[in-house]
């Protein structure tokens, strides 16, 4: 497989900073949830991930892309996104096989505990699409923001030629809540759903723990969910532009991962 394709994830990255920098000066209605601080405005993030989950996530991603590119033919264009040890695999490769083997490759992988193979059997989307489609995430990532109901650092969003999909560790009620805001981004062709459900008890320890937690600095994540970088609070507060909601569904291609892996 192509060099490019290696590379793709690190272009990708570096797409989605650039649009959410220029995002946060120019989209016209765009509310930034802004938290006061000591001598200033500051975003509290938090990640419901253990810190050897979000690491070993990011081991996996780096594996999974680098051994697909060397298995896949050069056709093939597969996106991996990897939250809490389940991999989504987005994208278009030429036939089931190569959909398969793709899927192989990462069953292999050590504690990899569930996959999501939502390849599509088509030819490779063009690069406007794919332009498209970072542009889509970032104004989901800015939505998910906006919304005061839930927290935009408990999801992980993917778009693949309109589709978005939603990963994340999250109650059953803020994955509805985060669907529903995802589905009424102008431009979103469906919403696909591919959490992992924990108890609202879990959710409000794991809130409680983070905010007895020291402040950690940490090197930017492209793995890790997508966290707002918020301006100052000048910034005015004004809804989003919106669409009639688009489909929403669970993924119906969930399928078990490495039998060795352990649960997290």
């Amino acid at each position: 497989m192509s060099v490019f394709r290696v590379k793709k994830t690190l272009v990708r990255t570096v797409l989605v900073v650039g649009f959410a920098a220029g995002l946060s000066a120019t989209l016209q209605g765009c509310f930034l949830a802004v938290a006061g601080a000591a001598g200033g405005s500051a975003l509290v993030a938090t990640d419901r991930r253990t810190l050897g989950a979000q690491t070993e996530d990011r081991e996996l991603q780096v594996k999974a892309l680098s051994q697909i590119s060397q298995n896949l033919p050069d056709s093939a264009h597969v996106n991996v996104a990897v939250f809490n040890r389940r991999v989504l695999l987005t994208g278009e490769v030429a036939g089931d096989a190569s959909k398969q083997r793709a899927e192989t490759i990462v069953r292999g992988l050590n504690n990899v505990n569930t996959i999501v193979n939502e390849l599509a059997i088509m030819p490779a989307s063009s690069f406007s699409s794919r332009t498209n489609d970072t542009y889509l995430e970032t104004r989901v990532k800015t939505a998910l923001i906006a919304e005061k109901n839930i927290s935009a650092n408990n999801f992980k969003v993917v778009a693949e030629r309109g589709s978005v999909y939603l990963m994340g560790l999250v109650t059953m009620d803020e994955g509805n809540r985060g669907a529903d805001v995802a589905s009424r981004v102008p431009g979103v062709v469906q919403v696909v759903k591919v959490f992992q459900y924990i108890q609202p008890q879990e959710a409000a320890a794991a809130a409680a723990a983070a905010a007895t937690a020291p402040a950690v600095a940490s090197q930017p994540d492209a793995n890790a969910p997508t966290v707002g970088a918020i301006p100052d609070s000048s910034v005015s507060s004004r809804p989003l532009d919106q669409q009639p909601p688009a489909p929403v569904s669970n993924s119906n291609s969930v399928h078990p991962g490495n039998p060795k892996a352990t649960t997290p």
